[in-house]
């Protein structure tokens, strides 16, 4: 927590929640001087140190864990708003939600670019959740859009659609992480990369075996191949531009190629194909 502000009111919130529960005082007619819970009886219900309690009430820059957020939020017994806010001042993200909205909508260049393709296109934010996606995009990787979580990671590592729409999972899969390993050095500050990390490693023996290999490279171009519904299998040439005004995120367009004996001429209806519709990664 960087932010004196930001500290400051953590300490205050933490005070004021531990302040309004009530103790459990054994014997009749027992009465506390004082309202609420004693720090020490807090930070026994969270199972953490005294000092750290103490420590955050006071602002101090101290840095806890999201774990130890999470079981402090269990002992105060916050809502799901309060229970937000304690993360979000304490710049952690959540780790019973990882893939939470985006903070921050796809830089408006970036964005503009998205919707005009007549390609599959879309943006990824830090934690490589899809900020924008035009229609061809969501078409190509409809199942991709199918629930609440649109991100990357999760579908390639977790989705029986992403096998089936992938012909060579596995090398891309690995060559997918070791790209999101790159961004991720870049991008530690961000509370919520290491929230996706955590949460796949926990449930994708591939994705934890994958990241123990500590591969790193470059976002690269190149052909890109996907077994789509109706269609068979379709080839693109990928592209991958940086939003000048937020270097974290990323744009990726998905180039239409044509069979060999049809790209003579073709180029223009290939392109047309996929302006518009419906399907998914």
């Amino acid at each position: 927590m960087d932010n004196p502000e930001h500290r400051r009111l953590l300490g205050a919130f933490v005070r004021a929640r531990r302040e309004s529960l009530v103790p459990e005082v054994s014997g009749p007619g027992r009465k506390r001087r004082t309202p609420g819970l004693r720090r020490e009886e807090l930070a026994q219900r969270a199972g953490i140190g005294v000092t750290w309690i103490s420590w955050i009430e006071q602002g101090r820059d101290v840095r806890p864990s999201a774990e130890t957020l999470a079981r402090l939020a269990g002992a105060l017994h916050l809502g799901p708003a309060e229970r937000a806010y304690l993360f979000e001042l304490a710049g952690r993200a959540d780790p019973a939600h990882p893939f939470a909205a985006p903070d921050h909508d796809a830089p408006p260049a970036l964005a503009a670019v998205i919707m005009a393709l007549p390609w599959p296109a879309y943006g990824l934010d830090p934690a490589w959740n899809l900020c924008c996606a035009n229609p061809a995009a969501r078409e190509l990787f409809g199942a991709l859009f199918a629930g609440d979580h649109h991100n990357l990671l999760r579908f390639v590592f977790t989705s029986p659609a992403a096998r089936a729409l992938i012909p060579d999972w596995e090398a891309r899969a690995g060559r997918l992480l070791a790209e999101f390993r790159a961004d991720y050095g870049r991008n530690l500050a961000d509370p919520r990369a290491t929230a996706v990390v955590d949460w796949l490693s926990a449930r994708s023996a591939p994705f934890r075996a994958a990241w123990e290999r500590q591969a790193v490279a470059d976002r690269e171009g190149g052909l890109r191949r996907f077994v789509c519904p109706g269609r068979g299998e379709q080839v693109f040439r990928q592209h991958t531009l940086r939003a000048h005004e937020r270097m974290d995120f990323k744009l990726v367009a998905l180039e239409p190629i044509a069979p060999a004996g049809e790209r003579e001429g073709a180029g223009a209806a290939v392109g047309a194909g996929w302006r518009a519709g419906g399907d998914g990664p």
